[in-house]
């Protein structure tokens, strides 16, 4: 069958669509993006202004016409962050069903980090043993635990990269007081985060994902041998603590330029390392695995399993 996720995130706005089967591995058809960064659009109590409103109208129209035109079996679609902590996050939902026809499910931070942990478990898979998750999105850090498909503890923190810019990084580049500032404000939040994890036990394999966390290995990381013809892609802590501090002295229109920096996460990227080197710092972590796969293929894997 032929399956769409529609991933209404804080950053993007994301299509992708996939051929797949209970048992099978899925296979990507088609993908397609359209760049919100919701965070700009927020006013100051908390709700999504007239133009964002209308630039989700316009990017949720433009993927529900192409989700039309591509003899889908079943569309997926489902809302984050950014919408779901909106004070006017309702009434948004409300509009956007009238005007586009889809119904978005607003997915809990929980959920996210849940269903992210089932991608990155079938993708490892169990020789993986016990996996630690860290995931960056846009409004958003999920991080979740466990030995099994769903993990035993799933927290979600608000240091997500576009949040954490907009909170801390006004200026382009950032000053060094700002990026001190977010580095106090992440440990002081991971630190009451930790306290979920305490009585677990440890982790054999660390694993990051996200769009974020994989241009940040594409220029920072290195690479291994995998099982077939996948390579590893792994990020070392020093590695990362190498690079954010000379990403944070180019401006943002500048850093595409360098490997992995794509124009839609360049805003964001200096913060979205920042958060993660603390992360990693905060749970002992001196390298991860990043995963090709995410939210949106967690999202496909529950549906296939309902099915099956």
């Amino acid at each position: 069958m032929r399956l769409g996720v529609l991933d209404v995130g804080s950053n993007t706005v994301h299509l992708l669509i996939v051929d797949a089967h209970p048992g099978a591995r899925p296979i990507p058809e088609s993908s397609h993006k359209s760049v919100l960064r919701l965070m700009r659009y927020l006013t100051d109590d908390g709700s999504i202004s007239d133009e964002g409103v209308q630039a989700i109208l316009d990017a949720i129209g433009g993927a529900a016409k192409i989700a039309r035109e591509s003899g889908l079996d079943e569309l997926l679609s489902m809302a984050t962050s950014a919408i779901r902590e909106a004070k006017n996050g309702p009434e948004v939902l409300a509009l956007i069903e009238e005007q586009t026809g889809i119904a978005l499910q607003v997915l809990s931070g929980e959920d996210e980090a849940k269903l992210t942990f089932l991608a990155v478990r079938r993708w490892y898979g169990w020789s993986a043993d016990r996996i630690l998750l860290l995931d960056i999105g846009g409004g958003s850090l999920e991080v979740a635990a466990g030995g099994d498909e769903y993990p035993d503890v799933a927290i979600s923190l608000p240091l997500g990269a576009g949040r954490s810019t907009v909170g801390f990084l006004h200026n382009d580049p950032p000053t060094a007081p700002q990026q001190d500032n977010l580095r106090a404000y992440a440990r002081e939040v991971l630190r009451e985060g930790l306290t979920h994890f305490a009585d677990l036990p440890q982790a054999q394999h660390v694993v990051g994902s996200s769009k974020t966390i994989r241009s940040l290995a594409r220029l920072a990381g290195s690479v291994a041998d995998g099982v077939g013809g996948t390579d590893r892609s792994l990020l070392r802590r020093s590695q990362l603590d190498d690079w954010v501090p000379r990403l944070a002295r180019i401006p943002a229109d500048s850093r595409p330029a360098l490997p992995g920096i794509t124009a839609d996460r360049t805003f964001q990227i200096v913060a979205g390392g920042i958060v993660l080197s603390e992360a990693m710092a905060a749970f002992g972590v001196r390298e991860l695995d990043v995963s090709p796969w995410a939210l949106r293929e967690g999202i496909i894997l529950r549906y296939l399993d309902r099915l099956a």
